[in-house]
């Protein structure tokens, strides 16, 4: 018995040595790592474009709420946007301003791929400010709102035309609000909740009013005064309060742009009240991508004054957020 556990022991152990000196023939399957095919490049942008598109909306005349040079500008825009390609609901309505007066109101929403649930809403006012309460001359005539108005849908509009010809994973809303600037003045952004609802009365229509029943989005990114001269842009403050992760996202995409020098690391509190304060109410994750001037602590120089005029575009400042804007939305998944 002891002698043949000996022998199976060692044909066990000839066996296995006979086994090690075998060379394996199997084929290694490595699994490659699993990586989402590459985007095409984001369009490029073009600053110029946008400039022009700014330059057509001061030649109607200042877009006030009610009269000629605003409608006839809306009808431009409505017709861009559908040559572009775009879906066109308009809302109208009536609202009642900070004085108590009526006032006609017209949204314009344009949306890209509309079947598609999940969506990015990009947005900007397109009325401009019927009096020049910054300004110590003329006070009650109203301004051109070259920057104030019509540098955003100069930017969004330059988009829309890309958004034509290349596609994007997400589906694409961009809302021309209306009756943004028709707020109680002599600075009352600075001043309590109720004047502070006076503002945005087209965004605070559209809440209660959504143009798709139940609009989603996964987040938004508000336009507002993004081409005067070497504008730069803090995080705005209720930006971070409401949607920092959007405003991280959005930074990242300036400097991948090369334009992170326009976007500040500094947090700024320089906002009284904007659209993307009711959307974010809303429900929508939405920043405000706003020009923010050191040397005033706040808004350009040029604002509700009479210089707010098309002398004081820069096609480079459109460029720079234009191109960043662009980096979010065709790189984003």
């Amino acid at each position: 018995m002891h002698h043949l556990l000996h022998r199976i022991l060692g044909l066990g152990l000839v066996l296995s040595l006979l086994a090690a000196c075998q060379t394996d023939t199997t084929p290694v399957v490595t699994q490659p790592e699993a990586t989402a095919p590459a985007l095409p490049p984001p369009p490029l942008f073009n600053g110029d474009s946008a400039y022009a598109f700014v330059a057509k909306q001061v030649a109607f005349g200042p877009r006030v709420p009610g009269t000629a040079a605003h409608r006839a500008c809306g009808d431009w825009m409505v017709a861009k946007l559908k040559q572009y390609g775009g879906k066109v609901i308009e809302q109208n309505a009536e609202v009642t301003i900070y004085n108590g007066q009526k006032m006609p109101m017209r949204n314009i929403i344009a949306s890209w791929q509309p079947e598609k649930k999940d969506r990015i809403l990009l947005f900007t006012h397109w009325d401009t400010r019927p009096m020049a309460d910054q300004d110590p001359v003329r006070k009650n005539e109203p301004i051109d709102g070259a920057n104030d108005g019509g540098s955003g849908v100069g930017v969004l509009l330059e988009l829309a035309r890309h958004l034509a010809t290349d596609t994007t994973q997400l589906g694409i809303d961009i809302f021309f609000t209306d009756v943004e600037d028709m707020g109680e003045p002599h600075g009352a952004m600075g001043l309590g909740e109720e004047s502070l609802k006076t503002w945005c009365l087209g965004t605070q229509y559209w809440t209660k009013n959504p143009h798709v029943a139940g609009y989603k989005a996964r987040f938004g990114i508000l336009l507002d005064m993004v081409g005067s001269k070497d504008a730069k842009f803090a995080k705005e403050g209720y930006s971070m309060k409401y949607a920092a992760g959007v405003v991280n996202k959005v930074w990242k995409a300036a400097a991948a742009a090369g334009f992170g020098d326009r976007f500040l690391s500094e947090v700024r509190n320089y906002v009284g009240v904007d659209d993307h304060v009711f959307v974010n109410e809303y429900g929508i994750p939405s920043i405000d991508i706003i020009a923010y001037e050191p040397n005033t602590g706040g808004f350009p120089p040029t604002w509700h004054t009479h210089d707010d005029n098309l002398a004081n575009i820069d096609k480079e400042s459109l460029q720079a957020v234009g191109a960043t804007v662009g980096q979010v939305v065709w790189t984003e998944r």
